[in-house]
């Protein structure tokens, strides 16, 4: 198959499958990001929505989890 990415997982992957699992994560990424600086900005203002902070917070936990995911479908296994 070729690339010396020999894992099962990546061997049953198909190019396309893995491009849009790391097109996917890169986008995962950015909104994580952008939720840590909206956080932040709420925090640092006075008078901040505390259950908005919550939300967004619950969110960034949640994107952290389908990052992981998908990180671990990325990565060879190589102890099994």
């Amino acid at each position: 198959m070729g690339t010396g990415k020999a894992s099962s997982m990546l061997a049953a992957m198909t190019k396309e499958e893995e491009a849009e699992l790391r097109v996917q994560l890169a986008r995962l990424n950015q909104e994580h990001r952008d939720l840590d600086a909206a956080i932040a900005a709420l925090q640092d203002s006075p008078g901040s929505d505390v259950i908005q902070v919550q939300r967004l917070k619950k969110r960034k936990l949640y994107l952290r989890d389908r990052i992981s995911f998908i990180e671990d479908q990325l990565t060879p296994d190589i102890i099994a």
